[in-house]
């Protein structure tokens, strides 16, 4: 049984809702147990601090790195914090013959010890994909130390890999899209008939209108989460149904509104704009959230997206497994289903290079194929 609380009913508030679903009776004596207390570990120990993250916080090269990705390559906080948890991992499996007290050697590193950095990773069961970004992220490292006059050459960039095999994207129907976007809205009409009181009737047709208009802009736009729960007011052009998004590298696009995605927008502002667009006190509207919470008004969180999503997913009766970056996929698949042209939705995408969009070519022929399988009459004698 799930109970769904819309925010700010019941104890502890929270952001836009909550799903509480019971812990089976049987599993609770082993969820309330305490942990196995551990030789020579007091119970309220402080977890051992990382020698290697204590070395690269104090290495000049590595806050001049960051520095550089942040101002000269326009790096996002998660792009930082990903380099960051990269180079973490690389320094502790380096082979270093200094103390760890010692400033980091990274004029010694040549290709016999990245070789060697290689093996352990893979001793570490990364997939292929993981070792690939790990690498990826050390030659961009040895680069700008390269660059910085640190090292001559650069030792990761003659290390071969095999590329990782690309799978295509799997993508929802237009019937599963259908369905999925009608979900916040059944799920929280529901949630208002079983309301006891006003506020819990508030607050149910609040989430229900918010939750519809992000999954329309998801899809009407081919968004990321982040981008989405980026959005401000002021990145509106409701008379041109247009908005602006700030993608990775925080680099500006204009996307469009589907006639659709509009309304449900314009229905979600007429209950957002009295009950949470107030603010401190000459705040520039422009620069407020357009998905907030209803709690206090905060911006709308990916986290909270991706717990709604699943209650959607359910209504819908979708896979469990299916992500909001799904509607993505299916946003460009469809596109070019119709017939787009594969530098258009490069652009409506965001992509950098017309290659990453060129996958959709192949999911798009893809369902081709099987819609020309399942349907001409002499398909199958065709393909033998």
């Amino acid at each position: 049984m799930i109970f769904l609380i819309p925010a700010g009913i019941g104890a502890g508030g929270g952001e836009g809702y909550y799903i509480r679903m019971p812990r089976p009776l049987q599993n609770n004596a082993a969820c309330d147990a305490k942990p196995p207390a551990i030789a020579g570990v007091a119970p309220d120990a402080a977890p051992a601090v990382d020698p290697a993250r204590e070395r690269l916080e104090r290495d000049p090269a590595f806050h001049q790195f960051q520095q550089h990705l942040l101002v000269e390559r326009n790096a996002s906080p998660h792009t930082l914090a990903a380099y960051r948890r990269d180079l973490e991992q690389i320094l502790r499996l380096l082979d270093w013959s200094q103390p760890a007290d010692q400033p980091v050697p990274w004029t010694s590193l040549d290709r016999l010890r990245v070789r060697g950095l290689l093996m352990r990773l893979q001793q570490e069961g990364l997939g292929r994909r993981s070792l690939m970004r790990k690498m990826s992220t050390l030659r961009s490292f040895c680069r700008f130390l390269g660059r910085e006059g640190v090292l001559d050459h650069n030792p990761a960039v003659d290390q071969l890999l095999l590329k990782a095999p690309r799978t295509l994207p799997q993508v929802l129907t237009r019937d599963q899209i259908t369905r999925l976007l009608a979900a916040p809205a059944a799920v929280w009409t529901t949630a208002a008939a079983k309301a006891d009181t006003t506020a819990d009737k508030a607050a149910a047709h609040f989430a229900g209108r918010r939750d519809a208009a992000v999954l329309e802009v998801l899809y009407s736009a081919g968004l990321r989460i982040h981008e989405a729960v980026g959005l401000n007011l002021g990145d509106l052009d409701p008379a041109a149904q247009t908005f602006r998004v700030r993608g990775k590298g925080r680099k500006e696009r204009v996307c469009f509104l589907g006639r659709p995605a509009a309304a449900a927008l314009r229905a979600w502002l007429e209950l957002r704009t009295p009950q949470t667009a107030a603010g401190p006190a000459g705040a520039n509207t422009a620069a407020q959230p357009l998905f907030t919470n209803q709690r206090d008004g905060g911006r709308l969180t990916a986290r909270s997206v991706q717990r709604a999503f699943k209650l959607y997913l359910r209504e819908a009766g979708l896979a469990p497994d299916c992500t909001p970056h799904k509607l993505r996929h299916s946003f460009a698949t469809h596109l070019l289903d119709a017939g787009a042209d594969l530098r258009s939705v490069q652009e409506m995408l965001g992509h950098a290079s017309l290659s990453t969009t060129q996958i959709y070519t192949h999911v798009s022929t893809e369902r081709l194929m099987q819609a020309y399988a399942k349907a001409h009459p002499r398909a199958t004698a065709a393909h033998n």
